[in-house]
């Protein structure tokens, strides 16, 4: 049974021309770029053509490109670096839908003392800038807001963002993880300071990320011991990771139109086709500003995890919104920020298009997904006619 693949937000396959930009590192070319020999040389080479791919790719100059491990990292360095270049400022500002790479590492400084504010959203999951402009104090070491939401697909507005940031000399940094590829970036009039990305979400390997740190900006690197990437990111370069992500991001930049185009006409088939077949089912965040390839849908009375399930028979792979990594009862944290409905946060379903997906899976989904949901209605407990569960966040049972 051939896969239907519809989470290409969590990862995405390694495009053949990826693979075989990899491929003679792994083998003929296993030198060490940093070398002084010509064969480390050649290899060293091919790390400055993919970091010049990089920042074609994203508007940049070279020099602002740092290679990294993934987007994590990319984000963690980011934090870390405006917070040690300017000691004397201890606040974050940030929101309450970030990824766990920003989420985690916020609560990870507030135990040590500093401060952090999160700012909600709207049940469109959307953000009030006023908010912003009241939370910035003349201690905010750096502000912290993703380009693209992971769940939900909604994209804040980074330039207005960043034209607040820049009134009061406060940092921008923006977790483009999810973005990068699918959205024209142009970091030359992006008013932003550091911007992570991750290779595994734009058909590169998993393993190497890269961070756009603006010239200029104060740096402090996160990982100190070597002199590689020009003293800004210590250890010795994954070469054909990278090789990979430099061929993947200039593949990317040239297939933004398709995405915006052709991705979007079939999550909007996919979208537009469950929405008018379940009853008692809601899209969750804004419809635009929206990333093309997103959709997250609740459907009410059945639990995510089921559905997933009963796709996977199917050989359909997606993803829920209500998955908890402590084992808890407790839904996405995405969606109860933007206040989803406990009944129907529990059964939401996000799909993540690429631009290998088809015509054909996305109607072999629209056959199968509203007869599943039949089925699994008649087992629930909770159908339309029985009781309903109380509309609230149930005790952690960790």
């Amino acid at each position: 049974m051939k896969e239907i693949y519809l989470d290409n937000n969590a990862t995405t396959r390694v495009a053949d021309e990826v693979f075989e930009e990899m491929l003679p590192f792994l083998r003929e070319q296993y030198g060490n770029p940093s070398s002084m020999h010509a064969f480390g040389g050649r290899v060293g080479r091919a790390v400055s053509l993919a970091r010049e791919r990089a920042a074609a790719a994203l508007g940049c100059v070279p020099t602002e490109i740092v290679f990294t491990s993934c987007g994590t990292e990319s984000d963690n360095t980011a934090i870390n670096s405006a917070l040690t270049a300017r000691p004397e400022k201890r606040h974050v500002v940030t929101t309450k839908v970030e990824h766990p790479a920003v989420l985690s590492y916020c609560k990870n400084l507030e135990g040590k003392g500093f401060d952090v504010t999160y700012l909600g959203v709207d049940r469109e999951g959307l953000l009030d800038l006023d908010e912003l402009r009241d939370a910035l104090r003349d201690d905010t070491a750096v502000v912290s807001v993703m380009y693209a939401n992971n769940e939900t697909g909604v994209l804040f507005p980074i330039p207005e963002i960043g034209a607040i940031c820049r009134e009061r000399g406060v940092p921008l940094h923006t977790d483009a993880v999810q973005a990068v590829g699918k959205i024209p970036i142009d970091l030359s009039t992006l008013p932003v300071d550091y911007l992570a990305l991750s290779g595994h979400k734009l058909h590169a390997p998993k393993g190497v990320g890269a961070l756009y740190v603006r010239k200029g900006t104060p740096f402090r690197p996160f990982l100190i011991g070597g002199h590689q990437e020009r003293g800004r990111r210590a250890g010795t370069e994954n070469t054909a990771s990278i090789a990979a992500l430099g061929k993947a991001l200039e593949l990317a930049a040239a297939g933004v139109g398709h995405e915006n185009t052709a991705v979007r006409a079939l999550r909007d088939r996919l979208e537009n086709g469950l929405l008018a077949a379940v009853p008692d089912c809601r899209l969750n965040g804004a419809r635009e500003p929206r990333l093309p390839n997103t959709s997250n849908i609740s459907f009410k009375y059945v639990e995510g995890e089921a559905i997933l399930l009963m796709l996977d028979q199917f050989g359909i792979c997606a993803s829920s919104g209500s998955a908890c990594t402590s084992g808890s009862l407790e839904p996405s944290h995405v969606l109860r920020a933007l206040g989803v409905p406990f009944t129907f946060a529990h059964g939401s379903i996000r799909f993540s298009l690429s631009r290998y997906t088809t015509q054909a899976e996305i109607d072999a989904v629209l056959a199968e997904l509203p007869r599943i949901i039949e089925r699994l209605r008649v087992l629930s407990p909770f159908k339309k006619g029985g009781p309903e569960p109380l509309d609230e966040k149930p005790p952690c049972t960790c």
